[in-house]
């Protein structure tokens, strides 16, 4: 669950939706009342909402699965990016590159293509390379840094996706729909919700509103990691206690042994005389 309340979402702006000529008759069960030709959202919904894809991507991190985060939109990139760091998940605020996840293994190679030319300024292949080819070679490494940069260290399709305006985000949704992906969405009241597995009704024009929304989600992951952490932490220590008692067990018997093999000797001699 998100720690997040009714107020705090209220500052952040969270309740603002589109002008009610923009709408999308499908939000109507997330929208309160509508005030100077403006909807608004109806935070309890908010919420309730929140709070099911908190635990759900606590579950998530918890497995050990990677979700991806998209938002290209510009009052999100870099918010998203620097929190999304922060708990170690891939994610895209650049351009959505078409077939990122409907054709993995063409992403794969242009990021396999990326740590190529890596390994050529380091095992002294980049020397023998001409000027233009070195040039030629550097702007290619950038555009993939730009394109598929953040996404490095995805070896495969992710568990889950998160989107900020799925309007925008289109492409993304209908890939992660397609592969039956989890989606996880702030939706705004000019977005059609029933797109979503998990959506977050919430403005998402407003830099506060997605910040606010970020760090509930970015939480619940951490959260996740953490309980991942203890637990392994556990089963190694149950390893290591299986281990040492296992250990204590075969010595016993060993233990037993010499001193048969030590009185032997001794009963023999006993028996001569």
């Amino acid at each position: 669950m998100s720690k997040i309340g009714f107020q705090e979402l209220l500052d952040a702006g969270v309740h603002f939706g589109h002008q009610k000529r923009k709408w999308n008759p499908a939000m109507a069960p997330y929208i309160f009342d509508e005030k100077k030709g403006i909807h608004i959202i109806d935070l309890n919904k908010t919420i309730a909402h929140l709070d099911q894809a908190c635990a759900a991507m606590t579950q998530i991190a918890k497995s050990g699965k990677k979700i991806l985060f998209v938002a290209t939109k510009k009052q999100a990139k870099e918010l998203v990016a620097e929190r999304v760091k922060a708990v170690n998940m891939p994610y895209v605020t650049e351009r959505w590159s078409g077939g990122m996840l409907t054709n993995f293994q063409t992403t794969r190679k242009s990021i396999r293509k990326m740590a190529t030319i890596d390994k050529m300024q380091t095992d002294g292949t980049w020397e023998t390379l001409s000027k233009r080819e070195r040039l030629f070679k550097t702007r290619q490494r950038d555009k993939l840094e730009k394109t598929f940069g953040s996404i490095a260290d995805m070896t495969r399709q992710p568990a889950a996706i998160f989107l900020v305006d799925i309007l925008k985000e289109n492409i993304a949704m209908h890939e992660a729909k397609r592969l039956n992906i989890p989606i996880f969405a702030m939706v705004d009241t000019n977005s059609n919700p029933k797109f979503i597995d998990f959506p977050i009704p919430a403005n998402d024009d407003a830099t506060k509103s997605i910040a606010i929304i970020m760090d509930a989600i970015c939480d619940a992951i951490k959260l996740g990691l953490e309980d991942r952490k203890s637990m392994k932490d556990k089963a190694d220590k149950a390893d290591k206690t299986a281990e040492a008692a296992e250990a204590k067990s075969t010595e016993a018997p060993a233990a037993k042994a010499e001193e048969v093999v030590a009185e032997a000797p001794a009963k023999e001699e006993t028996k001569e005389d």
